[in-house]
């Protein structure tokens, strides 16, 4: 491997690191992008068609959302596999980084000539992610994946069942999002013992456990329990005011007589049905019947300074809009809003953890192929050679 003289920073503990992007959609994206963020090089490589997350969406020039948001920090490489030069640049790329990212089904990169064992060969020190529906192995391993199957089949979407009693999937990519943290945490490890033992590794991260691990003591509470566990902390929830929503969080019974207190319900913290959490728990669709009905005759405003004077705790309920205008939120910077060509102002969250503001100067995201022949240039590749490669459609640079 060619050795990098770079110098890592707190605000870039990974610049020097070179990744290279296979991955579409949103969890292996996400986690290159990760990797981004804190100072690696990272190529994202797509197919003729772009990433499908392109077309996933409104679409705003070359990109959706989705795709502006989670490609960000990057440099494209359009590069067409179906060709076995495309197969030979794409080796040849490997051979010289420090990441490799695959979202492939289980077994094609290895078909491809892509796989772990045919990059380690080359590139000991090769750190291999593979991100899939249902991990590489077992009897579901071939299945198809989407987040929204890791949320029904990991148990998420059970656990959420609506005031319809339909269990419904969390409107977000939660599943996507939170496969593409645990990539990068599994990454960060495996560089760390990189360091120590030499060698790099093949790392098998799936959509399904990973949402499967956000459910932790829910899925002890079935062991537990039963099939029916009963609901925590009622009458914890979100409840309509006069005009808008709330959400009332509890933790401890003296919070819940505070709570009776502040909405001039002190009857419902000395009935015997509501004693405490069990009991409320049994009886939790008329306290909570009654519960609504008090909120509604006030305004969040006057809902919040109520029962912040208490101290319970609770918020107002926004949506994304609000929140990214919210003086919090503006205050502590916590959105990154950047101009991307084509698309316009593009928000998203800051990532968490993250001390430095350099996550404001990641290049936008890319249009499809941008980056190919200043990322073949800086690989070796001669002028002539890269001419070819596109002249036979190996190789498309933006607009081609």
């Amino acid at each position: 491997m060619i050795e990098r003289k770079t110098s890592p920073t707190h605000d870039a503990p990974y610049r020097g690191l070179r990744v290279l992007d296979f991955g579409q959609g949103i969890a292996s994206p996400y986690c290159a992008m990760l990797l981004g963020v804190y100072g690696a090089e990272v190529i994202k490589v797509e197919p003729p068609e772009g990433d499908w997350s392109r077309y996933l969406g409104t679409t705003y020039g070359s990109h959706t959302a989705l795709s502006a948001v989670y490609n960000r920090g990057k440099r494209s490489l359009c590069l067409d596999l179906k060709h076995d030069e495309g197969i030979r640049i794409a080796r040849r790329l490997a051979s010289d980084c420090d990441v490799f990212i695959e979202g492939f089904r289980p077994g094609v990169a290895a078909r491809l000539g892509i796989g772990y064992e045919d990059l380690a060969r080359d590139n000991p020190g090769l750190i291999y992610l593979s991100v899939s529906g249902f991990g590489q192995d077992g009897p579901y391993s071939k299945r198809p994946g989407s987040d929204s199957v890791a949320q029904a089949f990991s148990g998420l979407v059970s656990v959420n069942v609506g005031n319809d009693k339909t269990p419904h999937r969390v409107g977000t990519t939660i599943s996507d999002v939170a496969t593409g943290v645990y990539a990068f945490q599994a990454i960060a490890t495996a560089l760390f013992a990189r360091a120590t033992v030499g060698t790099g590794r093949w790392i098998d991260v799936s959509l399904t456990q990973s949402t499967a691990a956000l459910l932790g003591h829910k899925v002890a509470e079935h062991v537990l329990e039963g099939a029916a566990p009963r609901a925590l902390n009622v009458p914890a929830g979100s409840y309509q005011t006069r005009d808008g929503w709330v959400m009332v969080t509890l933790v401890n019974e003296s919070q819940y007589k505070r709570l009776c207190t502040a909405i001039e319900r002190e009857d419902l913290a000395s009935d015997p049905r509501f004693l405490d959490f069990a009991k409320r728990a049994d009886c939790a669709d008329v306290l909570i019947a009654q519960m609504r009905d008090v909120f509604l005759t006030q305004s969040s405003e006057t809902w919040l300074g109520r029962l912040h004077a208490a101290d319970i705790i609770a918020e107002r309920i926004l949506n994304p809009g609000d929140w990214l205008h919210n003086v919090h939120v503006e205050a502590t910077k916590s959105a990154v809003c950047q101009d991307t060509p084509g698309v316009g102002l593009v928000c998203a969250p800051r990532t968490p953890g993250f001390m430095g503001l350099s996550e404001d100067k990641l290049r936008p995201a890319p249009d499809v192929g941008a980056d190919s022949r200043a990322v073949l240039l800086d690989a070796g590749f001669d002028g002539d050679a890269i001419d070819n490669f596109i002249s036979a459609g190996v190789v498309r640079t933006s607009g081609r």
